[in-house]
């Protein structure tokens, strides 16, 4: 019995070659999605600059959790404050 599977001496058919194109599209597009969507987290290119939090509330998160000593905190908020003036 022949079926358009398989060739002539019982092997699979060209269309074997479907199913890994097939799956490549479906993981191809979900990536892209996910991308899209914002998946790489806080330090990719959707970052804190990207949310528009302001360099204080950046800078009061550095020092929150501990990347940044008082007497740097107090350094940089002081900078900070010359170039963009006091915000309350």
């Amino acid at each position: 019995m022949e079926t358009p599977a398989y060739f002539g001496d019982g092997g699979p058919g060209p269309w074997i070659l479907l199913f890994p194109l097939f799956w490549a599209l479906v993981i191809g597009l979900g990536i892209t999605l996910l991308r899209r969507a914002g998946w790489r987290g806080a330090r990719g290119p959707h970052g804190p600059a990207a949310r528009g939090d302001s360099p204080v509330a950046v800078l009061g998160r550095r020092f929150a959790s501990g990347e940044i000593d008082e007497d740097e905190y107090w350094r940089r908020l002081s900078v900070l404050e010359e170039q963009f003036g006091r915000r309350d």
